[in-house]
């Protein structure tokens, strides 16, 4: 008895060591930092602080063996799952590296915060490993893994949007099904869209803007009937829009702006009476009439269709728009009278109706409005302007290149009504200035006008937008106009002709009037070839042509000229080699900003990809050059001068087959492509090498034949040499010194201070792309559309 009760005496004591030893091992692991804790989530966090090659304000140097990993800086740890890492946070710490493929190791992590860094390479594709993931903004680049769809079915929001990722997407993101909003915006994906992204019948916010996508917008869409927000804006979607898009009855914001979408706006659409935001679907090329189904957008607040190819009068049911505050329908072909029913737009802030075709007096109800600003200008407006409301505020109001005019605020410079004159006899006095602007006979073939007659409502057809025709006026007319073509008027000197400034006396209308000068062999033929490239085509980027003459002056001498829309700001020359005038009226000095230059480069790309890739003929213009580009008012490009142009479906000739023919010169020294030199066919390639030296020119402020250029040293070779440890040194110095800027459009009413290092970084991409397009094989040339998409990408880089 006395010894079976030693022997559990024996055993209970041996317990009672085993498990105070246990208690000590524990106490020991506790607290020591690296024994405590998950290992697996300690060592994927070193791996990732290996591969941050950049930490100038060494905040991964906490990340030693003195602290847990979970009060390392940027880590968050779980509570109910100890010491497992579930937010990664190291936004805006200026890091530079890569991310490390250990970091699919951090199963339970669930935010992951990388944005404002400079992260290289591609997204490593065990990141599909975190189920538990949901991203936000990261400064990643390379391709998308396809990894990335397997990623949990219970993720709800994914967002890539702002980081330097190119490639196509992936598809099978129609896997996470439950996914509410998926953001990819302002990245460089190329490629069409996955119509898969169609499964995600949960999806409520979809933002794929900013990219370079292209294809069709997939009529799957039509199944995110949840869908609130669709953003496809600044892409290169093609094709029409899906009527499947008008199932989405939740849909309150629509913006398709800045694409290469055509065909007719569907009813089902643009009817979507949920869509209460933004419609923005301008700068595309939707053909076709304003479906009169806009009236059931009771509850929206903006509608942008400007910068189309629309036709037809605006719909009367415009006014059941009854919350609309911007109204934007400028650079269309819409014709007829402002409906009257528009009075009833109550809450209209900001009315833009210019460069159409609208024509009537200026309805008095405008004045009751509460606009803040009205654009009527470039229409056939006539009668009297209004004098209170807006348009009291001259800044706020425009109405300059309309027809017959007058009245007004002193400021808007019109001249004074004729009291006694009805609108009967306005009527009359109109019709008789069209009957003898058809007077002479038709370059390409006989214009049938339509006639406004008393009683009946007829479309007129302005003179900018004759379809097929270019109509002519006299060369009286014209003499008028210019003042005799006096030296006072001259506004420029080409290869075939001058260009001079004047005024439309029945018109009142400012105009440019190129003047051939038909002793120069090839004139007649330049004088044709610009009439045949512009008579079908129409960019917001290209000059736009309101009239021609082909007819004999007063001394019997062959005479013909074109009349342009007048560019009030020059041409690109003019502001890149100013004249250094002495005169005692100098005027201020020509500037231009980073932004400005940025802005004009990519209006003539994009100018050049609509003429080589989107017109029903391909267009070659042949004779690319700063003084070929001329500014608005608003220093927007317009690429002019077509008389070198070429369509690539007609034969070309060599250059030694016909030496004396316009098309033979192919250019002007220094910007000519060197293969048209050696007798090669006219190609887009040949312009994508002029873009190439303009856009190194524009960024240098050097021309291509500056006598610095001789034997083997060109432009082209001068800027490749100084890339990219010497970028400040050859480049403008104007460009370089501007520490802000003023930003246009969009952003116009901003400043913005850009660092020396990002100018830097800008500029060298710039360059870069200027040495690509103009290097001497013509295959190894940038394709334009690309170009065009790089450089608006550098444009939101440097904006960002």
């Amino acid at each position: 008895m006395g010894r079976v009760l030693v022997m559990k005496l024996v055993l209970i004591y041996s317990l009672v060591l085993n498990s105070m030893s246990s208690f000590c091992c524990s106490f020991m692991q506790l607290n020591h930092p690296r024994l405590e804790g998950n290992e697996t989530d300690r060592l994927a966090l070193l791996a990732i602080k290996a591969q941050i090659q950049h930490d100038p304000n060494r905040v991964t140097s906490s990340w030693n063996e003195t602290l847990h990993f979970c009060q390392w800086h940027g880590i968050t740890c779980s509570r109910r799952h100890r010491q497992k890492v579930t937010k990664l946070d190291l936004g805006s710490l200026a890091l530079g590296g890569s991310i490390s493929p250990h970091i699919g190791n951090l199963s339970f992590l669930r935010v992951l915060i990388f944005e404002n860094n400079s992260f290289t390479h591609h997204i490593p594709p065990q990141i599909g490993n975190l189920h538990r993931l949901q991203f936000k903004d990261n400064n990643f680049g390379g391709t998308l893994p396809t990894s990335i769809s397997n990623l949990s079915i219970n993720l709800r929001a994914l967002a890539l949007g702002g980081n330097h990722l190119h490639g196509s997407i992936p598809t099978g993101l129609g896997n996470l099904v439950n996914l509410q909003s998926l953001s990819m915006s302002r990245n460089s994906f190329t490629g069409s869209i996955p119509t898969d992204i169609g499964q995600l019948s949960g999806l409520e916010r979809l933002f794929l803007n900013n990219n370079q996508l292209s294809g069709s917008i997939p009529s799957s869409f039509g199944n995110l009937t949840l869908l609130t927000l669709l953003q496809l804006q600044e892409n290169n979607l093609q094709s029409s829009i899906p009527s499947s898009l008008g199932k989405c009855h939740w849909l309150n914001e629509l913006v398709l702006s800045g694409n290469n979408l055509n065909g007719k706006i569907p009813p089902q659409v643009i009817g979507l009476s949920s869509l209460s935001t933004v419609l923005a679907l301008n700068r595309n090329q939707f053909t076709g009439s304003l479906p009169m189904e806009i009236g059931k957008l009771k509850n929206l607040g903006q509608l942008d269709v400007s910068d189309n190819l629309l036709s037809g009068e605006l719909p009367s049911s415009l006014s059941n728009c009854e919350s609309l505050e911007v109204l934007h329908l400028q650079g269309n072909f819409f014709l007829g009278p402002i409906p009257s029913s528009m009075n009833e737009l109550r809450g209209i802030r900001d009315l833009d109706l210019s460069r159409n075709n609208l024509l009537g007096e200026i309805p008095q109800f405008l004045e009751d409005l509460n606009l803040e600003y009205l654009n009527l200008s470039f229409n056939q407006f006539w009668g009297a302007v209004p004098t209170g409301g807006v348009f009291k505020n001259a800044s706020a109001t425009s109405v300059a290149g309309n027809a017959r005019l007058c009245g007004g605020m002193a400021s808007l410079r019109l001249p004074l009504c004729k009291l006694n004159e009805s609108k009967g006899e306005a009527l009359s006095r109109r019709m008789k200035l069209m009957i003898s602007l058809v007077s002479g006979f038709s370059l390409l073939g006989l214009v049938v006008l339509s006639l406004f007659l008393l009683g009946k409502k007829k479309k007129e057809t302005n003179l900018s937008t004759l379809g097929n025709s270019v109509l002519q006026v006299s060369y009286a007319t014209l003499l008028r106009a210019t003042d005799g073509f006096s030296s006072a008027n001259l506004i420029g000197v080409g290869a075939f002709g001058s260009v001079y400034k004047g005024i439309l006396a029945d018109e009142r209308v400012v105009v440019a009037v190129k003047v051939l000068n038909m002793l120069h062999q090839g004139a007649a033929k330049s004088f044709m070839a610009e009439c045949e490239a512009l008579r079908n085509i129409r960019h917001r980027n290209l000059v736009k042509i309101l009239t021609a003459c082909s007819s004999i002056d007063f001394g019997g001498n062959d005479f013909k000229a074109l009349v342009y829309e007048v560019m009030d700001n020059g041409s690109l020359e003019e502001w890149l080699h100013p004249s250094t005038g002495t005169g005692e009226a100098t005027e201020a000095p020509k500037i231009l900003s980073l932004i400005q230059r940025l802005n004009i480069a990519i209006d003539v790309a994009s100018a050049l990809d609509y003429l080589h890739n989107h017109c029903e003929t391909p267009i070659v213009h042949c004779d690319l050059k700063p003084s070929n580009v001329l500014m608005d008012g608003d220093l927007t490009g317009h690429v002019s001068d077509f008389g070198l142009s070429r369509f690539l479906s007609e034969p070309t000739m060599s250059v030694s087959g016909n030496q004396s023919s316009s098309i033979g010169i192919r250019g002007s020294v220094g910007y000519a492509a060197p293969e048209y030199g050696m007798g090669s066919e006219v190609s887009t390639y040949g312009d994508v090498y002029s873009f190439g030296i303009v856009l190194l020119e524009m960024f240098t402020g050097k021309r291509p034949t500056d006598h610095m250029f001789s034997d083997s040293l060109n432009l082209h070779n001068y800027v490749k040499t100084a890339l990219p440890e010497l970028v400040s040194e050859i480049s403008e110095s104007l460009v370089l010194q501007e520490g802000t800027t003023n930003v246009t459009e969009a952003h116009r009413h901003s400043r913005l201070t850009v660092t020396a290092q990002k100018i830097e970084e800008c500029l060298t991409l710039i360059l870069g792309i200027g040495i690509a397009c103009s290097v001497e094989s013509p295959t190894n040339r940038k394709d334009i559309s690309d170009v065009a998409s790089e450089l608006q990408s550098i444009r939101r880089n440097l904006l960002n």
